[in-house]
């Protein structure tokens, strides 16, 4: 028993958490980035969240990615050239990280907690992991939901946010890996 005991090294509740939270990006349908974000309270999953298009809209991953200039055209109403062309300018070659409003798609964390009020499970007090840093939209999102404790992996840090953040008296944590290979193990590789 002990030799087995010294062999297996269970996840933290950190790592199960964050681990859980890639296997949700896995799901996103999104062109640019996919991003997972679970919920918790007391050490229980309440909710999970990937990046994509709210129900019933064909996914980014079919229809195109406005922001990067690649849609397809056939999906969308306008169809004569001139319209084609103006419509589009304005999503041309927008940056990472900018202009979120130009976008068809939910972020992970949007999605995690509208699923949590969408069943009527309150998240007041929870924690949220994310596998990237919250962008400003989330964040106002976050800090209204009465999360306490944001744990995110990839930095994609928004000076605004996390001025909020502070503001607001959340918690932040980077994530803090115990193995360099993290992102790519899966639950069953801890021993």
């Amino acid at each position: 028993m002990d030799s087995w005991k010294k062999q297996r090294r269970r996840p933290t509740l950190d790592e199960y958490f964050m681990n859980i939270a890639h296997h949700v990006a896995r799901r996103s349908t999104c062109y640019r980035r996919n991003v997972g974000a679970v919920i918790v309270k007391d050490k229980r999953l309440l909710a999970t969240g990937y990046n994509g298009v709210p129900a019933g809209i064909t996914h980014c991953i079919y229809r195109g990615c406005i922001r990067m200039g690649n849609p397809n055209i056939e999906l969308y109403s306008v169809k004569s050239p001139e319209e084609i062309r103006e419509f589009f300018s304005i999503y041309r070659e927008v940056p990472s990280g900018q202009y979120h409003e130009l976008c068809i798609g939910v972020h992970a964390e949007q999605n995690a907690i509208i699923q949590a009020a969408f069943f009527g499970i309150s998240i007041k007090g929870a924690d949220i992991y994310t596998t990237t840093f919250p962008c400003i939209i989330c964040t106002k999102m976050i800090i209204n939901a009465g999360i306490e404790r944001v744990v995110y992996d990839a930095e994609y840090i928004d000076p605004m946010s996390v001025e909020m953040l502070e503001e607001s008296g959340i918690k932040v944590e980077k994530f803090q890996h115990r193995r360099k290979d993290f992102r790519q193990m899966k639950i069953e590789d801890f021993p």
